[in-house]
């Protein structure tokens, strides 16, 4: 889990403009950091299958928004990929 701290830093970077926190930028910059991070817990805990849910609904969410973003504004989408460095 990302603590306070980590996730306004995110905010702030993501943000299309001041007190953002709800463009698909920011949720999916969040919810890749989150994801980052339980990938770093499963390497200490493989047998944790209860997280494991978690970390796959957080994945199904984060595609969901991109491809929202995607058929939204496809250049927003491009630049996003590219500083996230997703492989899409």
């Amino acid at each position: 889990m990302l603590t306070k701290q980590e996730k306004q830093a995110i905010m702030k970077e993501y943000a299309t403009k001041e007190g953002d926190t709800g463009s698909p930028e920011v949720q999916i910059a969040v919810l890749t950091a989150d994801i980052n991070k339980l990938n770093g817990h499963f390497k200490q805990h493989p047998k944790d299958k209860h997280s494991n849910r978690g970390l796959l609904k957080k994945i199904g969410r984060r595609r969901d928004l991109l491809k929202y973003l995607k058929n939204k504004d496809i250049e927003r989408y491009a630049s996003l990929v590219q500083r996230l460095g997703l492989r899409r």
